[in-house]
């Protein structure tokens, strides 16, 4: 059961909560209906004004080794010289500034034509701001429409120019700058540059306009390349796939394709440059190590028929042949292993003397070690993309830098991979050797004729294997360059949405009400935040811990007076919801002295004093009224009351209690004591003995007395009076109570006491522009009336 009242008690407060906040801004409704319509009108204006934008779409794919794209195994088998391909470094690459920087230059977008239309005043004066904003108000982008296009001989030197007009004379085939003509297809020299001027092929006589205003700009490419990449979007359809979706979003939906479209041949073409590169560099090698070996055979060929001229030596024993072919066989290894060695130093000088401008060397060629030819291949790879990622970014770009350590990382393995390889053929170099020098032992037993022929022979067999092994190879590098194929191939070239995917209607008139709404909530919170009075209930709740007993609207009569009899207005209410309330504070037949003050003057504290005095004696109980406020009194007039003799008359004692006190033509059992003659030293008077006897006589004989005083931020006569008094009623005003003095009620209480306080929240004035919706913020209005008082309205006049 106390959980369930917890809640109860949590979402009374959330509900109550959300109505003070929904009254809040609620009264101000006129202005937020200016600001939606303020907000969409300004829609509405860049929906008629902003160019349309619509979104391109290729696929490319991607032969990725982590994904299993593999070529058929023909197509493999010709393609020798292939590079491993990773999907991350691919967009990177498609990416990269090298590659935009093709697609501008091939078409011109540095130079973008434009056609003029007409805005009205206040457009043209903003339009660099609206320019800003994705709105084009000065002219729209004629990449169809324009009869020519602008070729720059030097783009990168261009000077910005930000509207050149033009008119084309398609008579004489010539554009008109000012006064001058140029001829097309020819470079030409302008005040803007070196330009050539060529017809458009995308224009279609249907479309051209000859009172068409045109203009061209000329802008850096760097700008152009930055404005393509931040529009550029390149993703993998999918985690498993290899297939790379580009996009790119543009006013002019052909221009858009035409983007797509060249950076994917541009993208192909560089891909197909780095291999045939590397093939070259691989048959450049291949070749001279094949006219070394070819040198070498033919100076041993002649030597051979030399040898056999001079010394008439044509057969050799079988013994000789024996030992021909095992010799041969073991010079045949040496001379491999010499050709590896060999090798390996064309690998280690490649490794060691790397650099931007040294060929690329054949790691595998004779070498069978598949860890060399791997760390080889992750070599070439790496250097190929951090040359790769050095065109798209900076030197000290972190991505360029960690490339650049994997390949410093790598090549200590090449390097001590090499030396072990080196070691190894050394030591089998040497056994081949040890082994050769036994069969040299036994060749010394064969005629010096026939041994000499057959070491001229054994030569001869080795450069033959050597010459046979680099020209087969040779072959493999020549068809392998011939049948060179892209590691990726266009799965769908670039299309276009039929209908623009920016502005969005429905988007664009959202987020003018979402503005609208944010700027009137954030208008009204500054507006009601930074205000130095007491606006709210919140605020007294906040800055004093002395309750809140009545709230008192603002009466909209010139009459003080209020409360009646017949009288059931909202404020009349209020006052007698007051009157009940007084219990709380412990006022009775017993306990019947009230005391009314406030802070400063102007709270309305006489008001309060006046109306509550006139309603509890409108229960039939005899209620006198003291006008106490010796400084600046006010209920008399309001009472119509002279003030000729009374409070101070008494304190002075020029006069006795029943002298001073009057009857009031407001109620039969209403009495007053006006403040009397204003004296010099009101608050010297009400230290006097003479204030305690008063109101003991006064206790005597009346149900309740209702004290006015004066402020207690001028003067002490409060804190002097409330002492004598059961209750006091501290009165504040909304809109008029400073919050700082509102902050000094606790701190004043633990010196100055005012005994038993209450607060009585006065002259609550409706919010905004409603009727209903007064400033402490709970939604009560002034619509609560009695049905008799709708029919005619009432004028407060004493009873």
């Amino acid at each position: 059961m106390q959980v369930t009242h917890k809640n109860g008690l949590e979402m009374e407060s959330k509900e109550t909560s959300a109505a003070q906040l929904w009254n809040r801004y609620v009264s101000y409704w006129p202005w937020f209906v200016f600001l939606l319509l303020l907000a969409v009108g300004g829609a509405c204006l860049y929906m008629r004004y902003a160019i349309p934008k619509y979104e391109s779409t290729a696929r490319l794919l991607i032969k990725d080794e982590k994904k299993g794209v593999e070529d058929s195994k023909g197509l493999e088998s010709l393609n020798l010289i292939s590079t491993k391909k990773i999907l991350e470094n691919e967009i990177e690459v498609l990416s990269s500034r090298t590659l935009v920087k093709e697609v501008v230059n091939d078409l011109q977008l540095y130079a973008p034509v434009f056609e003029e239309r007409k805005i009205n005043s206040w457009l043209e004066s903003n339009t660099a701001w609206l320019t800003k904003k994705g709105v084009a108000p000065g002219g729209l982008p004629a990449y169809t429409t324009s009869p020519i296009i602008v070729k720059l001989k030097s783009p990168d030197s261009l000077r910005e120019v930000k509207k050149v007009p033009f008119v084309y004379d398609r008579a004489q085939q010539k554009v008109v700058l000012g006064t001058e003509g140029y001829a097309l297809n020819e470079w030409v020299e302008t005040p803007y540059g070196t330009l050539q001027f060529v017809r458009n092929p995308r224009l279609e006589d249907s479309t051209y306009s000859p009172n068409g205003q045109f203009y061209f700009s000329l802008q850096q490419p760097k700008k152009a390349i930055a404005d393509i990449q931040n529009r550029l979007v390149i993703a993998s359809a999918s985690k498993l796939s290899s297939i790379l979706n580009l996009t790119i979003r543009d006013e002019v939906p052909e221009r858009g394709e035409d983007i797509l479209n060249s950076l994917l041949t541009a993208y192909n073409v560089a891909m197909l440059k780095d291999k045939n590169t590397l093939a070259s560099n691989t048959l450049k090698f291949v070749e001279d190590r094949l006219n070394h070996v070819s040198r070498d055979l033919s100076g041993i060929e002649k030597k051979i028929e030399s040898y056999k001229s001079s010394e008439q030596a044509v057969d050799v024993s079988e013994q000789g042949k024996l030992f021909l072919e095992n010799v041969s066989a073991n010079d045949q290894k040496l001379s491999e292993i010499d050709m590896k060695l060999a090798a390996l130093d064309q690998v280690e000088h490649y490794v060691k003397a790397k650099d931007d401008n040294s060929s690329i060397a054949p790691s595998t060629l004779g070498v069978t070690d598949p860890v060399l030819s791997s760390l080889l291949d992750k070599l070439y790879e790496k250097e190929l993309e951090y040359e790769k990622k050095k065109s798209t970014t900076g030197e000290g770009n972190p991505l360029l830098t960690s490339v650049a350590d994997q390949i410093n990382r790598i090549k200590p393995g090449i390097l001590e991979n090499i030396q072990n390889q080196r070691r190894n053929l050394q030591a089998s170099k040497t056994n081949l050797a040890s082994t050769n020098n036994s069969y040299t032992s036994v060749l010394q037993t064969i005629p010096k004729k026939e041994r000499d022929l057959i070491e001229i022979s054994r030569q001869q067999n080795t450069m033959q294997s050597i010459y046979a092994f680099l020209l087969q190879k040779k072959e493999e590098t020549a068809l392998s360059y011939a049948a060179n194929v892209s590691d990726s191939r266009v799965v769908d070239h670039a299309s276009t949405t039929v209908a623009p995917v920016s502005p969005k209607m429905p988007i664009v008139f959202a987020i003018a009400i979402v503005v609208a709404m944010a700027f009137f909530v954030i208008w009204v919170t500054l507006k009601e935040l930074f205000t130095r009075k007491i606006m709210y209930r919140q605020d007294i709740e906040r800055l004093t811990s002395h309750p809140v007993i009545a709230e008192i609207s603002k009466s909209k009569e010139k009459n003080p007076i209020v409360i009646g009899s017949n009288n059931r207005t909202f404020v009349a209410e209020q006052f007698r919801k007051l009157r009940v309330a007084l219990n709380y504070l412990g006022i009775n037949t017993t306990h019947k002295k009230v005391l009314v003050t406030s802070g400063i003057s102007g709270e309305g504290k006489s008001f309060i004093a006046t109306n509550l005095a006139l309603s509890m004696a409108l229960t039939g109980k005899k209620v006198v009224l003291l006008e106490m406020d010796l400084h600046s009194p006010a209920i008399s007039e309001n009472v119509g009351i002279d003030r000729e003799v009374g409070m101070s008359s008494y304190l002075l004692g020029t006069r006795e209690p029943e002298e001073i006190i009057k009857r009031t033509e407001l109620n039969d059992n209403l009495f007053f004591i006006p403040a009397g003659p204003l004296s010099g030293n009101p608050t010297e008077l009400l230290m006097s003995n003479k204030l305690p006897e008063l109101l003991n006589y006064l206790e005597a004989i009346f149900d309740y007395i209702i004290i006015d005083s004066a402020p207690v931020a001028p003067v002490t006569d409060a804190y002097i009076i409330s002492p004598l008094c059961d209750a006091t009623l501290y009165v504040i005003r909304h809109r008029h109570t400073p919050k700082v003095l509102v902050e000094q009620i606790d701190k004043n209480s633990k010196v100055n006491i005012l005994k038993n306080m209450a607060i009585v929240f006065n002259g609550i004035r409706p919010r905004g522009f409603g009727k209903h919706h007064y400033g402490y913020g709970y939604g009560y209005g002034d619509g609560y009336v009695y049905k008799e008082n709708r029919s005619k309205k009432k004028s407060f006049k004493p009873i």
